[in-house]
């Protein structure tokens, strides 16, 4: 998988990856010691390149190191974290993806 250069655009609160024209993206707001992940978007011309993980994975690396708590209302952000339960422990006390 190709690596692709992960921008924290803090102005428009947004990971965003920038190619071929086109940006995909990871909407967050920051709450006091939280970081909720509201949506999360890739074109469909770069669709199929790991785009939507790459940011998943920049997005959790930035809470962690952080030390935010997650509250992923993004169904993508929601599902990562379901399949890579190793993010589980970054999640909101009660906070559930199932």
């Amino acid at each position: 998988m190709a690596e692709y250069q992960i921008q924290n655009n803090t102005e428009g609160r947004k990971f965003e990856i920038k190619l071929d024209g086109h940006t995909a993206f990871a909407d967050y707001m920051i709450s006091g010691e939280k970081i909720i992940f509201t949506h999360t978007e890739v074109p469909k011309a770069l669709a199929g390149k790991g785009l939507g993980s790459m940011l998943a994975k920049t997005a959790l690396n930035y809470a962690k190191d952080h030390q935010l708590k997650v509250m992923p209302l993004c169904p993508f952000m929601a599902g990562y974290i379901k399949r890579h339960p190793e993010w589980k422990e970054l999640l909101l006390p009660g906070f559930n993806v199932g």
